[in-house]
């Protein structure tokens, strides 16, 4: 099987700050692969470099083929045309209405009569539950129904890849389990390639084909969803069960309380 996306021996820095090192992931076409780690280890940083947002210092980060960071700007966003993107908290236009934020990538992309745009977002809102929301605003429906418009406006232009950036955040268990399904049957229905960034270990590992565990900046782990679950790694085994205890520390690195109390270092 061929990946549609490809990084190989990436890093990426903030100025001297390192984010990523080393960093070599495949993204199989028409799988669902997840990218977990604690919060700040560059899972969203790996979202922003396939999307062409950032370039990294060194490496390379493929997608269908095109290396993203030689690509103009014409060029980048022709590529970009072939991807969905639901952000974190769905980052829905507030002041256009359900209809009209669905519309909107079809509008700003094609040349389509507004007759056809309007099946195909009543189709997008169908797909998700909501086409008897489409007059609403964002302000009127819950935070759980907003999250589906989201995912219906990624999925207006049929993309071959569709990233989510944390799509599970602030949702009750229900939200979550009805947008864990959508993510895994549209990815099914439309034949794409999807990414997904979360910290959530039950829903992902329902869904997910294959799992990267990121920890400062590198691939400390991936495998299946089973094969995490059993994994003897100590990081794995600390996400995965939310343990207080283990490699990433409770307390931020530094002086002891006993140092800076001025008590002198500890015996």
């Amino acid at each position: 099987m061929s990946n549609l996306v490809e990084i190989r021996d990436l890093h990426f820095a903030y100025g001297s700050r390192p984010i990523l090192q080393n960093l070599r992931m495949d993204f199989p076409r028409g799988k669902l692969i997840a990218v977990m780690g604690g919060s700040g280890c560059g899972k969203t940083t790996v979202l922003r470099l396939i999307g062409g947002q950032i370039r990294a210092q060194q490496g390379t980060v493929k997608v269908a083929g095109k290396v993203v960071g030689d690509l103009d700007t014409e060029e980048l966003y022709g590529l970009r045309r072939k991807m969905g993107m639901l952000f974190q908290f769905g980052a829905l236009f507030t002041d256009l209405s359900v209809f009209d934020n669905v519309a909107f990538p079809l509008r700003e992309h094609t040349d389509l009569p507004e007759e056809i745009i309007r099946d195909l977002v009543l189709m997008k809102l169908h797909a998700v539950g909501l086409r008897n929301a489409h007059k609403l605003k964002p302000s009127e429906i819950s935070g759980g129904m907003a999250r589906r418009v989201a995912l219906a406006r990624a999925i207006a232009l049929d993309p071959e890849l569709i990233m989510y950036d944390e799509p599970f955040a602030g949702l009750d268990p229900i939200s979550m389990g009805v947008t864990a399904n959508l993510i895994r049957n549209l990815n099914d229905t439309l034949g794409s390639t999807s990414i997904l960034v979360s910290h959530d270990v039950h829903e992902t590992f329902a869904i997910a084909d294959y799992v990267y565990f990121m920890s400062s900046g590198k691939i400390v782990a991936e495998g299946t969803p089973a094969e995490m679950r059993a994994s003897e790694d100590p990081y794995v085994k600390q996400f995965v069960n939310a343990a207080p205890d283990g490699p990433v520390p409770f307390h931020y690195p530094g002086k002891s309380l006993a140092e800076d109390l001025g008590l002198g270092s500890p015996a």
